[in-house]
């Protein structure tokens, strides 16, 4: 926990004035105590009226003095945590986004959620909490301790009889609550997982009628994670009972040998009551500080987590020196490379070698699990390669600028992501200050108007999350869109045909290749149709390339090629 704590530096004025006014009121009621025991003991005994008064209005003062810098502390501290927390959780966004695929499916997305938002949500409370509680806390316990034994030596005996129990009680409660504290991290992360799954597949639950299961799923993750916070709650209701019941012994064990003490006239009465409240006031801040120290596991559990996501080093980053292509073309060049997922057994491809030239259609076919898709999100450099190298323009990815590589491209995935906003918005997200007339041409192209001006508002027509209120053909064009409205050198197509009609498709092609005239085009599909008439087709099977051509002269030259187009056209269509 101490390692977020280099987040509070812009706070430090805050947390300085935080401390002043707490020690403030710290002193002022420590002395409140003591301007009452003289009240009773000169003012009340004497029957000095005036003195009472002139004492009564200094108790006044300093208690609405203390009042006054309990809620300025309340408010510097709140600003402090939540300025902490907003820090911190942008720290940790942009961490995030600075991931490649593998961490992202290392920590798991519902799990960086929570993190993000319950977690650094947890630590915020507490810190907020430490400032209220940690400072004030030892303040009045020593403080308390030293007035208590300035009005009696003796009676003071009675709280080191007390303290051992005390102690006994929060350690108890420590040693029961932290394992479960930390456990119930664990168990959100379960819950936000199983409700996320469940909202993003809800039609396929339908379909499926799983309702009932899926009911059943969340309901044992939510009961697993409401029983540990019940267990949590009942040992932690135990101390503020406990607490409540030691106090209150320790009050008759006061008021017993006080009296004793009153009736020998070694202490006055109100001396007695001074101690009384001296008491309290001890008891009151081991109280809190135990309480603190039931939360600050919690905190530091998921200050863990946090940690956990700040300390992990992306595996892709930029190099220390980075080099910059002397022109800017989009000429693609893949030189023997080998590529594997973490964890598998066998290479995803291998000894890929071939390059895709500016102004030609570079299609890319093969069966399910060949690495079509594997092979292209290694040129944006989602994953680094294990041996070979990929250059664009001549320079090898992994020595260019990731920002400056990537604004080279146009990248349609398999898929369609659309994001809350306007169908203007999503397509301007490809350039952000795109004009309208350049969205309108985006759109155009990738035979998206038709069904934009069927909209009621058109290009203002605003999209659900995750685009769930269009269809996968109408994602899939505005997703295209998106990518032409930049104008990149290099298009890469990963199978964003697939829902379209092969009418429609036909067409989006026709219409791209005039718009992509003086850009490098790579295409993955599984349709023959969609990379027939492409430059050069690269054949894969088993992460390997089988044959690298032309239509024409892969049907006379690789078997995989003609069982592929075999499967999907007639005598007819190939002739």
């Amino acid at each position: 926990m101490f390692k977020l704590l280099r987040y509070l530096k812009p706070y430090r004025t805050a947390i300085a004035a935080v401390l002043v006014l707490l020690l403030l009121q710290s002193i002022a009621e420590l002395y409140l105590p003591t301007l009452m025991s003289d009240i009773v003991d000169i003012g009340i005994v004497n029957g000095d009226i005036n003195y009472i008064i002139r004492v009564g209005a200094i108790m006044l003062l300093i208690a609405v003095g203390s009042a006054v810098c309990v809620i300025l502390a309340g408010f510097w501290s709140s600003k402090v945590a939540a300025g902490f927390g907003k820090d911190v959780r942008s720290k940790v966004f942009s961490q995030v986004e600075s991931y490649s695929l593998n961490e992202f499916n290392k920590i798991g997305t519902a799990s960086l959620i929570t993190r993000t938002t319950n977690d650094i949500t947890q630590v915020q409370q507490v810190l907020m909490a430490i400032m209220r509680m940690m400072v004030t806390a030892p303040m009045m316990c020593i403080g308390g301790i030293i007035m208590a034994v300035s009005k009696d030596a003796k009676l003071s005996l009675i709280l080191v009889v007390v303290m051992p129990f005390l102690a006994g009680g929060v350690y108890f409660v420590a040693r029961k609550g932290v394992p479960l504290f930390k456990a119930m991290q664990v168990k959100v992360d379960k819950l936000n997982l199983v409700t996320r799954e469940n909202l993003t597949g809800i039609r396929v639950i339908r379909a499926f009628n799983r309702t009932e299961h899926e009911k059943m799923r969340f309901g044992e993750a939510n009961r697993d994670l409401a029983d540990t916070a019940i267990k949590v709650n009942r040992i932690m209701a135990t101390l503020f009972p406990a607490m409540m019941l030691i106090m209150n012994f320790t009050t008759i064990a006061i008021l017993w040998f006080g009296a004793i003490r009153v009736d020998r006239g070694d202490i006055q009465v109100g001396d007695m009551m001074a101690f009384i409240q001296y008491a309290i006031q001890i008891m009151f801040s081991l109280g809190m500080f135990s309480f603190m120290l039931v939360m600050i596991p919690r905190a530091e559990a998921s200050a863990l987590r946090i940690n956990e996501v700040l300390d992990t080093i992306p595996e892709i980053e930029d190099a220390e020196v980075v080099k910059y292509p002397a022109s800017s073309k989009g000429l693609v060049e893949f030189r023997n490379v080998t590529f594997s997922h973490p964890g598998a057994e066998e290479p995803a491809i291998r000894n890929i070698s071939f390059t895709a030239e500016p102004g030609q259609v570079t299609g890319i076919i093969g069966g399910t699990g060949s690495g079509k898709s594997t092979l292209i999100s290694l040129i944006p450099r989602f994953f680094d390669v294990d041996s070979g190298s990929i250059l664009v323009d001549g320079i090898d990815v992994r020595e260019m600028k990731q920002e400056t590589l990537r604004a080279k491209i146009g990248l349609v995935p398999q898929m369609g992501v659309l994001f809350t906003g306007t169908v203007a918005d999503n397509i301007r997200y490809g350039k952000k200050g795109a004009t309208d007339e350049e969205v309108r041409n985006a759109a155009e192209v990738a035979q998206a108007t038709e069904f934009i001006s069927g909209m009621k508002e058109g290009f203002d027509y605003t999209i659900a999350q995750g685009g769930t209120n269009v269809s996968g053909g109408q994602k899939q064009r505005l997703s295209i869109a998106r990518a032409l409205v930049r104008r990149p050198k290099i298009y890469i197509f990963d199978d964003s045909f697939s829902a379209l009609d092969f009418k429609t498709d036909a067409r989006l092609r026709a219409a791209l290749k005039k718009e992509t005239v003086d850009s490098t085009v790579l295409i993955v599909s599984q349709r023959v149709g969609t990379v027939m008439d492409a430059d050069q087709i690269i054949v894969l099977e088993q992460g390997q390339i089988a044959g690298i051509g032309t239509h024409q002269e892969l049907l006379k030259n690789c078997k995989v090629y003609r069982e592929i187009v075999s499967s999907q056209l007639s005598e007819e269509e190939l002739a």
